[in-house]
């Protein structure tokens, strides 16, 4: 054990720091880890075992304290480009068939769709524009 260095063995913890960051997917493993390389790098560069050790605390800290909020901020962030279906709620459309509680055909983004009125007791005639509501399965959802 004399024989190895000490910033061998913050590699190895960062390693071994790193293995259950791919296998759960928690991100603090991987800040953990870089706090062990920076404990590398400090212990490469001739610091004793209480700044190395040090180091490694403030770094995995530090990380833990800016980048963890950031992330999970992002994560429960909705994505700003709505693709699919999402992306064709709230789009006009032209009825093409008289729409109604029952159904009808609509001009989608450019493509013919089944389409139900929201509201059972109303019916939109030809050529009047239409607002996507929702989407269920291939059928618009108009009001």
């Amino acid at each position: 054990m004399d024989d190895i260095d000490a910033w061998v063995w913050w590699l190895i913890g960062a390693v071994g720091l790193g293995i259950p960051l791919v296998v759960t997917a928690m991100p603090e493993f991987g800040m953990l880890a870089v706090g062990a390389v920076a404990g590398a790098v400090t212990a490469g560069l001739g610091g004793g075992v209480v700044l190395q050790v040090v180091v490694f605390a403030a770094v995995s800290v530090a990380l833990i304290a800016v980048v963890r909020p950031v992330a999970t901020r992002h994560r429960s962030q909705r994505p700003q480009l709505a693709t699919g279906i999402d992306a064709l709620k709230g789009k006009q459309a032209v009825v093409l068939e008289r729409v109604d509680g029952s159904g009808g055909r609509i001009k989608l983004a450019g493509e013919v769709w089944s389409a139900r009125a929201l509201d059972t007791g109303h019916a939109y005639e030809v050529g009047q524009e239409v607002d996507v509501v929702e989407i269920e399965g291939a059928t618009a959802i108009v009001m």
